[in-house]
Parts: C-alpha cells; sequence; structure tokens
C-alpha cells in the first residue's frame, strides 16, 4: 500500500477529506521522527514502538577490490509490534 491508497482508506473510513488526513498522516511522522532524533521511543498502544537501534563499527570488504573498509557506527530507526497486534497475522 502506498501513501497514496493509505490516505484514500483512512479519509473515505472516517469521512474525512483526503487534504485533512494527508496532513494528519505526515504530521504523525514528523512527530515519530523528531522524537526518535531527541532519543525518544514512540509507543503507540495496540500498535508497536519506535526506536532507534544503534549499529556498531564493523570491517566490511569492498565488493569490487575486496580491500578492507572500516564501516562507522549509525542509528536506525526500528519497530517492533505489539504482541497482539503480531497475532492478527498467523
Amino acid at each position: 500500500m502506498t501513501f497514496k491508497e493509505l490516505v484514500e482508506n483512512v479519509a473515505k473510513n472516517c469521512d474525512c477529506t483526503q487534504a485533512a488526513t494527508t496532513r494528519v498522516l505526515r504530521e504523525m511522522i514528523e512527530q515519530v521522527a523528531g522524537a526518535l532524533a531527541d532519543g525518544e521511543e514512540v509507543q503507540l498502544t495496540n500498535f508497536g514502538t519506535f526506536s532507534l537501534r544503534e549499529i556498531k563499527a564493523r570491517e566490511g570488504r569492498n565488493p569490487q577490490t575486496g580491500e578492507k573498509i572500516q564501516i562507522a557506527a549509525s542509528k536506525t530507526p526500528a519497530f517492533k509490534a505489539y504482541p497482539g497486534f503480531k497475532k492478527r497475522f498467523k
């Protein structure tokens, strides 16, 4: 499902305009991203938790030359689904 399809479905089911739904969904994404950037977790009851995961620095290889390279530590967003939400897919 694309963002556009999500907007259309939510707008239809909530009897809202697509423009209003788009603003709400974009703002939700911004709020989640901002909280993660501030080092916070975002917990959405009955859905899941968004957090940042640390990836340690490690050694890798350049696939073209085989030369060893250092890959810097980084952070990446992660999502852990709420157990009740996961049960819907078994």
